[in-house]
């Protein structure tokens, strides 16, 4: 994935158009490619630190650190006050995890190897938390008008008590992968990269690095949004469900695609389902917290539109990963469905 790194040249693209007053698109495309190569090295090296912390904390760190990238680019969108970009990037995060990235590793390993199969047991734990973690999205969205008409606050205080109890359940799934020696994978296993070869000064170098230049890259996009979306005629929804997940996660998107070609499903789906369920279960709930302490509190309250689209991408990923096997069709269907959704959300006037 080291070519990743050739969009390093964009770091200071972004940074001169934004201080240099350049044009909105420019900075904000230049910041986005920015973010690739940075998000990949801050997962390296968080791998590479996971490696020298042992077995059990190994997959801790992968877990709650996985996501980083994400929940920095969230951080000044929630500062910047646009909550509905942050719901959106929440949505198209899960959707891009469980029909792209899904989609594009069944295809891409089912081209190459034909029917592969992979551990049915731990397909259908992924499933049944998939289902569990999208009815926990959706109950503040379905109970939250009904309640904001008698007391709005309430439907606050019900995000708050839904991500507790969100959070209680992604932290008992660990302790249970923990627990249990049969279980090969934690809900969102790292792939083998060079950085896990690095000297451990290098590798605290790399992410404290990595770490800060997400945050200025993230000020950066986060800053240039709204006079971007005024030139190109682009809505806020669209540019949270579709742009910001695949600037955080794309370096994390293609090592499940590469990991599939090389005939090891089982690590590929927990990439993919693993990450989508991070963010349901943790990302999400975190971002509520952490809305409430900058001041700009966010709710679980997701449209009609996001919550058929999760409910649709649930049903379908759950479905492909029962059986235990997977084949190229298999994927072309997650991924006509992912272009379907995107073509609806890039119309939809929100």
């Amino acid at each position: 994935m080291k070519y990743l790194r050739l969009l390093l040249i964009c770091v200071p693209v972004a940074l001169l158009s934004r201080y240099l007053n350049g044009p909105p698109a420019l900075t904000f495309i230049a910041a986005a490619l920015g973010i690739v190569p940075l998000a990949e090295l801050m997962g390296e090296s968080t791998e590479a630190l996971a490696d020298r912390a042992g077995s059990q904390l190994s997959g801790f760190l992968n877990s709650t650190l996985g996501n980083a990238a994400e929940l920095i680019i969230t951080f000044f969108a929630i500062r910047a006050g646009l909550l509905e970009l942050v719901k959106a990037s929440i949505t198209g995060s899960i959707l891009g995890n469980l029909l792209l990235v899904m989609g594009a590793s069944l295809l891409v390993g089912g081209l190459r190897h034909g029917t592969q199969k992979f551990n049915r047991s731990e397909a259908g734990l992924n499933a049944t938390m998939l289902f569990l973690a999208v009815i926990a999205l959706g109950i503040p969205s379905l109970f939250g008008h009904a309640i904001e008409q008698v007391n709005h606050d309430a439907v606050e205080y019900l995000s708050l008590g839904v991500s507790t109890m969100m959070i209680l359940l992604y932290a008992l799934s660990q302790f249970y992968l923990f627990r249990n020696s049969q279980a090969k994978l934690p809900l969102k296993k790292p792939a083998h990269r060079t950085g896990h070869h690095w000297p451990l000064r290098t590798t605290v170098i790399v992410l404290v690095v990595s770490t800060i230049f997400i945050a200025w890259m993230s000020e950066v996009l986060v800053s240039v949004v709204e006079p971007m979306l005024e030139h190109l005629g682009w809505t806020e929804f669209f540019i949270g469900i579709v742009i910001i997940p695949l600037v955080g996660n794309v370096a994390e998107h293609l090592v499940a695609v590469e990991v599939a070609a090389k005939n090891q499903m089982d690590l590929s789906l927990n990439i993919s389902v693993g990450s989508g369920l991070q963010v349901a279960l943790f990302v999400a709930p975190v971002l509520v917290f952490l809305s409430l302490a900058m001041g700009n509190p966010l709710t679980l309250v997701f449209n009609t539109f996001e919550l058929a689209a999760l409910g649709a991408a649930s049903v379908i990923a759950g479905l492909a990963a029962l059986d235990g096997e997977s084949n190229w069709m298999e994927g072309v269907q997650l991924l006509v469905v992912y272009v379907i959704l995107v073509m609806a959300f890039f119309f939809l006037p929100v």
